[in-house]
């Protein structure tokens, strides 16, 4: 524990700095999201101008999905180790460097390098995991809240950018829409180095909604201990625990059926149906909508209801609504299709909230960021296997149809797993604590 002499903002100042660090932190997870979301709608110009297959597309999707994961617990030891700020300032610089190499790509492997490895390793650290650390450091009140509205990021930038990207794309080219993902990280790099501090403390402050005398947690890991030693210190110690490998199984699913089946494949499935790419991009950015309200009511949620109840809730929608989107895809908009916008968008990602929430109340504040990242790693690496396995149903019986079913039933196993975490009494259940 830490006791450095801290405090609560000066009488008379309304304004918690806690938030102005969560809003650059929105703003950096919003720019991430932009370049993941994009990939769907850049999928069939990339292929159609070098004439490459959707299983060598998939690929280095599958591969930016994985590392994606992989490199977050990662990420959060590093983040432990030597600031936040630092490594999404460079996570940043990264991307916006490797997405203008794209532009001037000639082969396959070129793809799979700047997609897939530098792109994946670059969003991987500062995935959804850099939201929890922010919102554990930050917060004593509205933690759930507040990492409700990061979840939410992956949607805005996929409302925001997605319609953009695909109009870019269609009317100036896929490389100009490459452009958009550069000029978004670079003012994203620049905010992060000037406004995100890396804890309170470092302002001399209290979490937001904490009373004078609170004891902030400090790491569990000692000063020389390595990133990677501590992430992996932490694997062996969760490992341990049925909750961990419950909520690893979970969200593995969450990610095939998210970021591996509907951002990937939706809009070329769509297609297959005779929709219009720009019409498809344009009802996936319309799932970004309502995700968003979807995943700030979870955040509310999370603060009052029992988690595991809530997982159950949005595993169960989901697989039923992917048992349905079969007969409501066709070449125009049909009303079974808003349907499935409306309650798909709902669900999409209400299962972080909940899950960083199950983290903290079985490991502790100090080591719940480095456990979300491993959990967060198996999401990441269910979308890549889910991208694949998708990409190779539609390609060896020509529709989605079996892909669709597959996720359904996953979904429909995940329920039963998240009913069976073990419940805890958080130390302020009214605070999410």
């Amino acid at each position: 524990m830490s006791h450095d002499p801290v405090t609560q903002p000066r009488a008379g100042q309304r304004w918690h700095p806690a938030w102005t660090v969560a809003a650059v932190t929105l703003g950096a997870l919003v720019a991430a999201a932009a370049f993941r979301s994009s990939t769907g709608a850049l999928l069939e110009p990339i292929e159609s101008e070098f004439g490459w297959s959707r299983a060598t597309t998939s690929g280095a999707v599958s591969l930016n999905l994985v590392l994606y994961g992989l490199v977050a617990p990662f990420a959060a030891a590093l983040m432990e180790r030597w600031g936040v700020r630092r490594i999404v300032a460079a996570a940043l610089l990264s991307i916006a460097l490797a997405s203008a190499a794209t532009t001037v790509m000639t082969a396959p492997w070129q793809l799979w390098l700047l997609w897939g490895l530098v792109i994946g390793v670059g969003t991987g650290s500062m995935a959804l995991v850099f939201g929890a650390i922010v919102a554990n450091r930050w917060f004593h009140a509205r933690r759930g809240l507040v990492m409700g509205i990061f979840s939410a990021a992956n949607a805005t930038g996929q409302l925001v950018f997605l319609p953009a990207i695909a109009w870019t794309a269609g009317h100036h080219g896929w490389r100009a829409a490459a452009y958009i993902t550069v000029g978004l990280a670079l003012v994203m790099a620049t905010l992060v180095w000037f406004f995100l501090h890396d804890h309170p403390t470092a302002r001399g402050l209290l979490p937001y909604g904490a009373a004078e005398g609170y004891a902030v947690d400090a790491p569990s890991h000692g000063a020389g201990e390595s990133p990677v030693g501590a992430a992996f210190r932490v694997l062996r110690r969760a490992s341990g625990t049925w909750a961990f490998w419950a909520l690893l199984l979970t969200f593995w699913v969450c990610g095939w059926s998210t970021n591996g089946l509907i951002q990937t494949h939706f809009i070329p499935a769509a297609h297959d149906h005779g929709m219009p790419q720009t019409t498809a991009a344009w009802l996936l950015a319309l799932v970004g909508i309502f995700d968003i309200a979807g995943t700030i009511a979870s955040g509310w949620l999370t603060d009052r209801v029992d988690s595991r109840w809530l997982l159950a809730i949005y595993y169960g929608g989901r697989g039923l609504s992917l048992l349905a989107i079969d007969a409501v895809l066709a070449p125009g908009i049909e009303p079974g299709m808003w349907v499935f916008i409306v309650f798909y968008g709902l669900d999409w990602v209400a299962t972080v909230p909940p899950t960083v929430a199950l983290c903290r109340q079985h490991f502790g504040v100090a080591d719940s960021g480095v456990v979300f990242g491993w959990v967060f790693a198996s999401h990441m690496v269910g979308a890549g296997i889910g991208a694949s396995v998708a990409g190779w149903l539609r390609t060896t019986t020509g529709s989605y149809s079996s892909a669709w079913i597959l996720a359904a039933v996953l979904c429909f196993i995940s329920v039963a797993l998240a009913l069976s975490i073990r419940r805890t009494s958080p130390r302020n259940p009214a605070l999410g604590a």
